[in-house]
């Protein structure tokens, strides 16, 4: 057994999500300089890595056929976007307005989907990659036609690297998608046990301000996944994606149970705080939030899960606490009292569901168990789709059209300055430009000082690279490595990816001319692209969360209200037990993308300027009342059952309906700016009479579960209307 420890470092290597599509650039790049290298080619090279780097770059996960077809569509606008540059170049009228124009209708491709997106991204990467060919080689003599071959040489092949890989591996992305869900999913199960700790005087605003940011993590993990299983559902049938499917929807159930709330958490601490039974519940939802690690590791291994007998028998034991509070009921006890107490028991329920859920991950599926496996394809299912996308986001009303006329701008005026600076190796200004240039403020700024650091850092290291190892071939391994490292962490560590890439175009010019004489203008050029792009989110229709707040609070409201009808539709259906079928998680899920949306444009809104955050206070307010809000919403979805005809039937229904009809006001009255209507005088007898109605056990759960809703709809409104007066005095 002493290979063991290597096998396992192996595995877990190979599992990690970065290594695979770092190893296909690694194959990539070192299979060129290999080639460039034996025959004595270097000048060559670059636009080679160059072009790979762009179709890396347009890369999405699919199927081996999506991968294919993708591949087609991008080798074309990659060619069209070459041989354009390569005709309009010389020309320095055309060019500039060309760029103008393509580089708005790419970016407005990003409407269709995120595949589309990330096709017009790299073709409009590439398109400046083949100036930057172009500069450099002008005058030197060779065809022109030269560079696009090559940046179309180096994109073809690892566009066929990719596919293969897609073939061979196919489950692999879906695999560590999955393993990601479950892990985000065990840290918001551990930080909801938190709130159950039975301490005074704890602030528990701030624990729910971090647990609304730390669904929004979940929410992405949830929709990366679920594309991930469409993309090769259908296209790769196989026991192991119907089990990969099978898990996905354990965990939408979980994450549902688990956002769930059946009581403010202040009035469970004061009112049952000489007891243990809240510890009991933290203790069992922690070792829940483990199961949760445990099943990720296991799926990402592919290993066997071990069973869990701690958190069965922490489950048993807050049955036998609740089972002796319920005899310490005497008949004095405040009826406040005996409402928590069934409030506790409808959590111990959902705990206890929430644990066979997770234990039936490990297991087969039952022959009986029937289930709508239908998943919603968000992709256009038509050219005419596309097009109606496309335009209706050709508005100045969206962040897209924004951001595509923003972007324009700013690279006709980085090609004005390249040429009034320095035109020789000014277009590195243009690439600065678009890849620091985002759509929110917040996301620039932090672009801009990664772009910045990074790229000082690797120009130090460069420099002394060429003084400690001034062989080339070693230089060229480094350039290899250099080009891995930027993969491996573009979208985690920008800085570390931005000094590697930097490392990577000295070492590999260092190859075929004067490496030295591109440090200062790689530090000028990125200083300079980098307040232009920083300049132009300011100034260029800049698209201030703190102005569109309300908007993002309508939706919050608006997906909130059809997933509370989706809910009662279930309860009031006659049919017993709970359907998740795609109408409902479709609800399901926009109300929680919503909800994620929200909280990312508040911590947007944060790292803007000190004189528009007039609604940040406003804001997070509101995002404590809608995301409380959905988890009451939650946990009247994780009790769904059908109810049967009962005297509290009529008032339920009313409050439902009120429920919704508030809701719809007040999402209304945010998104077209109109003062919020005032509160309804029946409002406070409807949630009365429902209290006060005679019921069951079943009935018992959604009269609460509805009557803490509704006593938020007066803080609500209260909050939406502070929304509209901030913005009304801006």
């Amino acid at each position: 057994m002493p290979f063991l420890p290597l096998s396992q470092s192996l595995r877990r290597l190979w599992a990690l999500d970065t290594f695979p599509y770092s190893l296909r650039i690694f194959i990539a790049l070192s299979t060129t300089m290999v080639v460039g290298w034996v025959n004595d080619q270097m000048a060559l090279v670059m636009p080679v890595f160059l072009g790979t780097i762009a179709c890396a770059l347009a890369e999405t996960d699919d199927n081996w056929r999506g991968r294919l077809r993708a591949l087609l569509v991008t080798l074309l606008c990659f060619a069209l976007a070459a041989f354009a540059v390569q005709t309009l170049f010389p020309h320095p009228v055309l060019f500039p307005i060309s760029l103008v124009l393509a580089t708005f209708c790419l970016t407005m491709l990003g409407a269709i989907s995120p595949r589309y997106q990330a096709i017009a991204y790299g073709t409009l990467i590439l398109s400046i990659y083949t100036t930057i060919g172009m500069d450099q080689r002008s005058g030197s003599g060779q065809a022109l036609w030269l560079e696009p071959a090559l940046l179309l040489a180096g994109a073809t092949w690892y566009g066929l690297l990719s596919v293969l890989w897609c073939v061979l591996f196919t489950h692999q992305p879906v695999q560590q998608n999955l393993a990601a869900l479950y892990r985000v999913l065990g840290s918001y199960l551990t930080l909801k046990a938190s709130l159950f700790e039975p301490v005074r005087g704890v602030d528990q605003e701030v624990k729910r301000l971090a647990l609304a940011q730390r669904n929004g993590a979940v929410v992405t993990a949830l929709n990366t996944t679920k594309e991930s299983i469409l993309n090769r559902l259908e296209a790769v049938p196989s026991h192991r994606m119907q089990y990969y499917l099978r898990l996905y929807f354990i965990a939408q159930e979980v994450h549902e149970r688990a956002s769930s709330s059946h009581s403010p958490y202040s009035e469970l601490t004061e009112t049952f705080f000489h007891s243990d039974v809240l510890f009991r519940c933290q203790r069992l939802l922690k070792l829940q939030g483990h199961a949760c690690e445990r099943l990720a590791r296991a799926i990402l291994l592919r290993v066997a899960v071990i069973p869990d007998t701690v958190s069965a028998q922490a489950q048993q034991d807050l049955q036998d606490a609740l089972a002796h509070l319920e005899g310490l009921q005497q008949p004095l006890t405040p009826p406040h009292w005996q409402r928590l107490l069934g409030t506790l028991t409808a959590l111990a329920k959902n705990l206890g569901t929430l644990q066979t859920r997770l234990t039936s991950a490990s297991l087969p599926a039952p022959e009986a168990e029937v289930q709508d496996h239908a998943l919603l394809d968000r992709s256009p299912q038509s050219l005419r789709d596309a097009f109606d996308r496309v335009w209706r986001q050709l508005t100045p009303a969206t962040p897209l059209f924004r951001h595509a006329i923003r972007l324009s701008i700013a690279l006709a005026v980085g090609y004005g300055l390249l040429h009034w600076l320095h035109a020789r190796q000014g277009y590195w200004i243009l690439l600065t430009t678009i890849f620091v240039c985002q759509q929110s403020f917040g996301a620039t700024r932090r672009r801009m000082v990664q772009r910045v650091v990074g790229t000082m850092a690797g120009l130090v290291v460069g420099w002394a690279l060429f003084r400690l190892f001034p062989s080339l071939l070693v230089q060229a391994m480094f350039a290899v490595a250099a080009g891995v490292v930027f993969f491996g962490n573009r979208t985690r560590h920008y800085a570390l990816a931005t000094g590697s890439m930097t490392l990577l175009v000295l070492l590999s010019f260092n190859q075929i001319g004067d490496g030295y004489g591109l440090i200062v203008p790689r530090m000028v050029d990125t200083v300079v692209g980098s307040l232009i792009a920083g300049l132009a989110v300011f100034f260029i229709l800049p698209d201030w969360q703190g102005r569109r707040m309300h908007e993002v609070a309508a939706r919050t409201l608006a997906t909130c209200n059809l997933y509370l009808r989706q809910i009662m539709a279930q309860y009031q259906s006659g049919q017993g037990g709970p359907r998740d079928d795609l109408a409902y998680r479709t609800a399901r899920r926009n109300a929680h993308n919503a909800d994620a949306a929200l909280s990312t444009a508040l911590s947007n809104l944060f790292q803007e300027p000190g004189f528009l955050q007039g609604r940040s206070d406003s804001g997070l307010r509101f995002l404590l009342l809608s995301h409380t809000l959905l988890n009451y919403l939650s946990g009247l979805g994780a009790h769904r059952e059908a109810l049967q005809n009962a005297p509290g039937d009529a008032p339920t229904a009313q409050a439902a309906a009120l429920v919704g009809k508030v809701l719809d006001e007040l999402a209304t009255s945010l998104a077209r700016s109109q003062p919020v209507p005032p509160a309804n005088p029946d409002e406070e007898a409807v949630l009365e009479a429902l209290c006060a109605a005679p019921t069951d056990a079943a009935h018992r759960v959604v009269q609460s579960q509805l009557a803490l809703i509704g006593n938020l709809l007066p803080p609500l409104r209260v909050q939406a209307g502070r929304l509209l007066a901030v913005d009304t005095a801006g």
